[in-house]
This record gives structure tokens, sequence and C-alpha cells, in this order.
């Protein structure tokens, strides 16, 4: 089979600065935006890396875009780690955080750091996520006592789905905008790296950015935070059915790829693929 290793090649040849925590650290306290998409697979993380990208996250959001899962429940870490692995291999200068997938961590701290240095070892990237606020704050101290970086994830929170029964905006309410803006201080304290919000009211996004000195990436949780993080399937338009308020699309690749099929499609039965230059 031909080789297919062209976009790690052209990465390489740039050489581009490697980004770290550290450095993003940095883009906080400069005021420089972060930049932060989903990937799952070699072929897209290595175009998405040489875009140029700050961090690539290898979200458990993988259950819904990568295998039609309703949500993220299901995915399991090893899949996780293949995920991983597959854009660990593709990049050259991105940050790579893995999600730390519903019941590799929940409760049991013990289980939480297992589960991180697993990621590690295997997968080879470099951070590892998780959600929840104080309740975790045992698990991440234990995730960072064996150097491992994390990265926290407040606001809605997917992997309690179940907990909450909706999908809506969360602390539009006074009592829970209070414990999230405690949640984040206490993800601060803990050694979390980073935290993204999700879909929260922009006010209390910016509260947040502005009331603690690590990064805040935001998804659905306005401008005035240190960056924002997208799922690349629905920034470039291969998923259809999701439309909530934050999303931009970029693209249209549903439309454009089914048409690219619809043409190879036409053009097999027809006969005319493969052509006289198009053969040996």
């Amino acid at each position: 089979m031909t080789p297919r290793f062209g976009i790690m090649s052209t990465a390489k040849k740039n050489s581009p600065k490697r980004i770290t925590t550290h450095v993003l650290q940095e883009m906080k306290q400069k005021g420089e935006k972060i930049s932060m998409l989903t990937s799952y697979d070699f072929s897209m993380a290595g175009i998405v890396d040489a875009a140029g990208i700050d961090v690539i996250l290898v979200g458990d959001s993988a259950s819904n875009v990568m295998a039609g899962h309703e949500t993220t429940l299901p995915i399991t870490l090893d899949q996780m780690i293949y995920h991983a692995s597959s854009v660990v291999r593709a990049i050259n200068r991105s940050l790579i955080v893995v999600d730390l997938p519903f019941g590799s961590y929940q409760g049991n701290s013990k289980e939480a750091l297992t589960s991180s240095i697993k990621i590690m070892k295997e997968s080879g990237a470099h951070a590892v996520k998780l959600e929840g606020g104080q309740e975790v704050v045992e698990s991440i101290e234990r995730i960072l006592s064996a150097g491992i970086p994390v990265m926290g994830h407040l606001g809605l929170t997917p992997q309690s789905i179940y907990k909450f029964g909706t999908y809506v905006v969360r602390a539009k309410e006074d009592e829970e905008a209070k414990k999230l803006l405690e949640d984040a201080k206490a993800l601060e304290e803990a050694g979390c790296f980073a935290l993204v919000l999700e879909k929260i009211p922009a006010k209390l996004a910016k509260m947040v950015a502005e009331s603690i000195s690590i990064p805040v990436i935001g998804i659905g949780a306005g401008k005035d935070v240190d960056g924002q993080v997208l799922v690349i399937h629905d920034m470039l338009g291969i998923t259809q059915e999701f439309s909530p308020r934050f999303l931009r699309r970029y693209n249209d690749l549903y439309t454009s790829i089914k048409s690219s099929v619809e043409d190879y499609i036409k053009d097999v039965k027809s006969g005319d693929f493969p052509n006289e230059k198009e053969q040996y």
C-alpha cells in the first residue's frame, strides 16, 4: 500500500515551537488567546497541528462523533488511549490533553492515578483532563503527585448528564454560580494548569478568568476567557444535527464529502473512473 506519512513530514519540516503548560501560562499573562480543538485520529491531528493549533484535546466526545453513541459515557479507557496514540504520532507542536473517561476516576483517587499513568505511558500524551470541582480535588492531587499535568472542567459536565438530565446552560442561578467560582479556585489551588468552562453565562466565565491565574478555556462561555475550544467535527460541519448557539461552523464538509462520494459513484458506474491516465 502507498505510504501515507506526508502530513507528519510536512509538519516536522517547519519545526515550530512546542507548546507546553508553561507556554499556556505565559500566553494568559500576555493576553494572547489560546486555540484548542479536538482530534481523534492521525490524519486529522496532523492537519490541525500543521495549521498551528495550540492545544489538541483527545476528547471523550469521540464517543459521540467517532462511535455514534448518544452520550460520552460508553467510551472506555483503552479506546481513549487508542485515539490519543493516533493523535500523538501525528503532532509536532501542539500540547495533547486526553480526557479521563467516565468511570476511570470518579470517587477513587487511586484509580484516577492508575488511569492517568496508563494514558501517559501507553499514548505518549502530555496531560489529562477530568470533570468536576471540589469533589475531585483529591484525585487531582494524587495525579499531580506522579508529575502528570491536569486540566479541569466545570460548568456543563457531559459525563454527569444523567445527574442533571439536560444539556442546558449551567450556573445561571446565584447558588450554582457561587459554587462554580469556588470550584474553579479549588482546582487552581489543587494544581490544575488550566480549566475548561462549558456552557455557562459569559459574565460568570469572565469573572472566573479574572479570579484565577491559570488559563481558562471556554466552550459556550463567551469571549472574555483565555481561549476557546470546539469539537472539530462540529466546527468543520461534518456533523449536522448539533447546532448550539456557541458553535460557529467554518466549513460544510458534510455536503462537500457527500457530493464527492456521489461523483465517485457516478464515475465508477459509468466506467469513467479509472481513465487511461489512471491505470498502469
